[in-house]
């Protein structure tokens, strides 16, 4: 309750408040970007498909498919949502998944900025010429009993044999439940997907309120090139569940996900004793085995450790007039690309932009 009160009380951004133990999650926020490509199947799946409008529809349903891993996964598997640990700069993580039928499909996560806090990523598969690359930021503020918070920055998800790329935005959330001891995710307001090809798909999303409604709905539309306001397909239903899709133009509907039958593929990782330093569990190992049994003195002892030593390094780099260098991302300003896109979708485009440079990966040591 006294951490409660001190959220309530709190004003502006509250995503660097340090949370209690109680509530940590044992995992840090760069992993997150796993959530994107656990179904590889979908991932790759919009790039053997000839029909723009069919595709567009196939990167619609690789988007929903991957909400639930995002959104709803850790409270299915704890219990209720817990705070993921805050990266610091420079932290990664690597891995990637490898079946049979989509081969290797790669992940490069790294934190480029903690303050704000930023976590930029790619995903890539080579066989089928399919790569996500993006980069999230949150800003979280208190209203009544909810936590808000606005996602900040984009993912652009791109097929190489139909040189084609959709600009995808972030849903806002809410975390409910916080005064019950259980909290959850609600996602909130409008999303959009854009593609060069002119498709537009525009979602809306909703949660169960006190009188009607289902958690984790959804609405969404899509829409064809050519600026009409009258959608070709429409969509509706739970992305933790089930929705459907409509023909707008012969009426006729059927099941597009079920997300409760598909099956996650395991991200592969190297052994902790293979990882650097700067890699995710390798990092944060001893904290994460003190929050699995819930040694408070140690969680807040590991933690200390690893936040003094970046205070000290932020404070060398200052003193010597120089700037953390980042492994795999660059920043780069007014994407022309991305402006485009993004005036498409009746958008304004984000001004900052975190690009992957695959050369510097391929030629690193830190390929898994």
């Amino acid at each position: 309750m006294t951490f409660l009160k001190s959220l309530a009380t709190s004003k502006g951004d509250i995503a660097s408040i340090t949370a209690p133990p109680f509530i940590l999650s044992a995992t840090s926020l760069t992993e997150y970007s796993k959530f994107w490509a656990e179904l590889p199947d979908l991932f790759v799946a919009p790039s053997m498909i000839v029909d723009p409008e069919e595709r567009a529809v196939a990167v619609f349903k690789w988007f929903i498919a991957t909400l639930k891993g995002q959104y709803t996964s850790r409270n299915e598997a704890l219990g209720s949502e817990k705070k993921p640990l805050n990266p610091f700069l420079g932290e990664m993580f690597l891995g990637k998944w490898e079946t049979d039928d989509e081969g290797t499909t790669s992940l490069v996560s790294e934190q480029v900025s903690h303050h704000p806090p930023v976590t930029a990523y790619a995903i890539f598969n080579d066989i089928y010429g399919v790569e996500l690359t993006g980069y999230n930021g949150q800003k979280a503020s208190v209203s009544t009993t909810t936590l808000n918070i606005k996602q900040v920055g984009h993912a652009i998800y791109k097929i190489n044999k139909f040189d084609e790329t959709y600009y995808i935005t972030l849903p806002a959330l809410h975390i409910e439940g916080l005064f019950y001891g259980a909290p959850y995710v609600e996602l909130e307001g409008s999303t959009v997907i854009q593609s060069s090809s002119g498709y537009k798909v525009k979602i809306d999303y909703s949660g169960k309120g006190y009188f009607s409604g289902k958690k984790n709905s959804y609405k969404a539309k899509l829409f064809a090139p050519g600026g009409s306001s009258k959608p070709i397909y429409s969509f509706s239903g739970q992305w933790s569940g089930k929705s459907t899709i409509k023909d707008e133009r012969t009426k006729s509907e059927s099941i597009f996900y079920d997300a409760t039958e598909h099956h996650i593929v395991p991200l592969q990782i190297k052994d902790l004793e293979e990882q650097s330093a700067y890699e995710s569990r390798k990092a944060w190992s001893k904290v994460a085995a003190a929050v699995a049994v819930m040694d408070y003195d140690t969680i807040h002892v590991e933690k200390s450790k690893i936040e003094n030593e970046q205070r000290a390094l932020r404070k060398q780099e200052k003193e010597e007039g120089r700037e953390w260098t980042r492994r795999y991302f660059s920043f780069v300003e007014d994407s022309e690309s991305l402006k485009k896109l993004a005036t498409d979708a009746g958008l304004v485009p984000d001004k900052n932009v975190w690009q992957f440079n695959r050369d510097a990966f391929e030629s690193g040591p830190d390929k898994c």
